[in-house]
């Protein structure tokens, strides 16, 4: 199935994401347990940032494996959202690893502000979604509808068309 040039709606790609959240935390499941029971499940300082690197590697092993393999993770296959670099058959690591940096940007700004004003974890969540939105709002900055990640990245989310249906093959 070949890429063309339609954009897929900004809609579909929030829709998609919220997806990716459950698959990432599916995939995040057996290590953290395996995490768990080896540090006790303790809460020190140091076992917190080590967590949160283990997720922050796994997560970049998944989407960048999953990029750079077919330019779709499960998510975007289900909603028939590609990943592309213009001029390239695949999307190379090094791309692939920097749009993973770069799509931390989607809620760096929000745990930066809820941490330096010591917020709630109420309104820490609050932060995240504001700055999800504010994110999801540079899609609007760009010509193309792409968001500011990608355009940094040099990649672009491309909509696949529908597969055509087995019974229309054969009329």
């Amino acid at each position: 199935m070949q890429a063309n040039n339609a954009v897929p709606t900004i809609k579909r790609r929030l829709i998609a994401m919220v997806y990716e959240i459950l698959l990432a935390l599916a995939a995040l499941f057996l290590p953290f347990l395996v995490f768990e029971i080896a540090s006790k499940a303790s809460h020190t300082a140091l076992v917190e940032h080590m967590r949160q690197f283990l997720a922050f590697l796994i997560l970049g092993a998944y989407f960048i494996h999953q990029w750079t393999r077919k330019g779709q993770t499960l998510a975007m296959q289900t909603w028939r959202i590609k990943l592309v670099q213009p001029g390239q058959a695949y999307l190379p690591i090094r791309t692939a690893a920097l749009r993973y940096l770069l799509c931390w940007l989607w809620i760096l700004p929000g745990i930066v502000v809820a941490y330096a004003a010591d917020l709630s974890n109420k309104h820490k969540l609050y932060a995240l979604l504001a700055s999800v939105l504010l994110w999801s709002l540079t899609a609007f900055l760009d010509k193309d509808r792409q968001f500011l990640h990608d355009r940094i990245a040099g990649t672009r989310l491309v909509q696949l068309p529908k597969p055509e249906k087995k019974g229309a093959k054969a009329a």
